[in-house]
């Protein structure tokens, strides 16, 4: 941490009782042989110094002596003064040439302190507000940590830190690192994540050939402990360098900072509470605006799916606008197939009795069917080739909705209907095999003992026989929890199959071995 020492006397403020620590108290004077002259209010505290030192660098404690000498005063008040007390001790330390010591965390209050009481060059040469840029520009500004820490400072010290710029030099200076090459990284940062071998972004080594990778996200954790609304402002200034970074370091970032600041019950899927939810929906609407809106071809807007949707699963939990949610949904169905079941396990909200948001899920499809133009296909075979189907990510996609059904059917609550309009949201080319909306058949009908007849055969119909292999076909053969027709159906169809054996193997008999049956005259 960089740090500047001003003055070269001994400090010599006290508070009451002497020896104390001034800042505790609401009484502070400097040790002389000269009475005080003068009384300073600043908030809650009273300073007792002397005039000539105050008056020799700051223009507003001119004017308010003058006008409190006129009237026959010895005590003025300095309203309004950002940083408070604190702040000021540090303007009259220097005022009198004690030794002050100025680093990243009281930096900004300093300077915002010091233009308030007109501590310029017109007054006097050489300044606090000069000898603090200084510092800003030849130290905290070429920190990486200490630009950080500065920057968080800046809060307390709105409109002044804003006023005097120095939230957008902060934001700046972060930026301009965040978005080095690697290969110039010489100052620390935070890293403690693990990167799987083939996931981590690695992109250059520092000039050493014997030190360590530095990551293209190495950025990505100091930031997270910004709030949020600088957080913002600091990633849009990151993103405003698209040519430099990455989508995918961009969404990585984001991924990070959720994991920082979403509450503990949002992780875990429950409904936060008040406090948390307004946290939360503030995070929320923050990652998503700041989302890519570009990526590879692997992750079209530089987050993984599984990201977006534990996004969309907070987005349900604390009652997200429709907008924040199409967004969301938007996002996600470019890259649906690439999802888990537990990625779309989206607790659903009352009223509903379901335990998940099967219909979210079915919409999910609904748009990734409409958007790769298979909406007015009905059972036809366009992605078939030669018998087999060619469409990776469809095929994908149609394995994933099948794995849904299987979990979501031991639901007592999910009714008939949820279940066959996702079942049948995929076309007939993208199921070559039916084993596992068998088994999700098989777990629906077991968990809704109660169905009446028509509701089971419109369950069973969705399966088709043909494209089950023989384990499956076995077990629907013996499953009593089928439909009578189905298990016939699976009956003439092991029979039929056995009889057609039975034929080829006539005739694919060596015909030297083979008896010819004389034809009766």
């Amino acid at each position: 941490m960089k740090f500047m020492k001003l003055g070269s006397k001994p400090d010599a403020f006290q508070a009451d009782g002497g020896g104390g620590d001034s800042r505790s108290s609401s009484r502070r004077y400097v040790l002389s042989d000269l009475p005080s002259d003068i009384v300073v209010h600043v908030d809650d505290a009273r300073f007792y110094l002397h005039k000539f030192p105050l008056l020799s660098k700051s223009s507003l404690l001119q004017r308010l002596i003058v006008e409190a000498s006129q009237g026959g005063a010895d005590e003025v008040r300095v309203g309004g003064l950002p940083g408070g007390a604190r702040a000021f001790e540090i303007c009259a330390k220097f005022c009198y040439g004690m030794v002050v010591t100025l680093n990243p965390y009281n930096v900004v209050a300093a300077r915002c302190a010091a233009e308030h009481l007109g501590m310029t060059e017109d007054v006097d040469k050489g300044n606090l507000v000069f000898k603090i840029e200084v510092f800003l520009n030849s130290g905290v500004f070429r920190s990486w940590k200490d630009s950080i820490i500065a920057l968080q400072s800046t809060v307390a010290l709105l409109p002044w830190s804003e006023d005097l710029r120095l939230v957008a030099r902060c934001v700046d200076s972060i930026a301009a690192k965040a978005t080095a090459s690697p290969g110039s990284v010489v100052w620390s940062y935070t890293y403690n994540r693990k990167a799987a071998s083939s996931d981590e972004i690695v992109e250059a080594r520092r000039c050493s050939s014997s030190s360590p990778a530095v990551p293209r996200d190495w950025w990505v954790e100091d930031l997270c402990e910004l709030d949020v609304e600088l957080y913002k402002r600091v990633m849009v200034a990151v993103k405003s360098r698209a040519d430099r970074v990455p989508s995918d370091v961009v969404g990585e970032a984001l991924r990070a900072y959720a994991a920082r600041w979403f509450p503990e019950s949002c992780r875990r899927g429950d409904t936060p509470a008040d406090e948390d939810d307004a946290c939360a929906m503030e995070v929320l609407e923050t990652i998503v605006w700041l989302l890519p809106s570009d990526g590879d071809g692997s992750s079209p807007c530089g987050c993984s799916c599984q990201f977006l949707l534990n996004l969309l699963k907070l987005a349900v939990l604390v009652g997200a606008g429709e907008l924040l949610r199409e967004e969301l949904l938007d996002r996600i169905v470019l890259q649906l197939h690439e999802a888990s079941v537990s990625d779309l396990l989206i607790p659903a909200k009352p009223p509903a009795q379901t335990t998940y948001d099967v219909e979210l899920v079915e919409a999910l499809v609904g748009r990734y069917i409409r958007r790769a133009g298979l909406d007015d296909i009905d059972g036809e075979d366009v992605f078939e080739t030669n018998g087999e189907a060619d469409d990776p990510s469809l095929l994908a996609l149609c394995k994933l909705v099948d794995g849904y059904l299987a979990e979501v059917a031991a639901d007592p609550n999910l009714p008939v209907s949820s279940f066959v309009g996702l079942a049948t949201s995929m076309p007939e080319s993208a199921r070559p095999s039916h084993d596992a909306l068998y088994t999700a058949i098989d777990v629906f009908l077991k968990m809704h003992p109660n169905l009446s007849k028509v509701e089971k055969r419109r369950i069973s119909s969705l399966m088709d026989v043909k494209k089950l292999s023989k384990e499956a076909s076995i077990h629907a053969a013996q499953n009593d929890r089928l439909p009578l027709r189905v298990v016939v159906q699976q009956k003439l169809k092991k029979s039929e199959k056995k009889h057609l054996a039975n034929v080829d193997a006539h005739y694919t008999q060596d015909p030297k071995t083979t008896k010819q049956k004389k034809l009766p005259r």
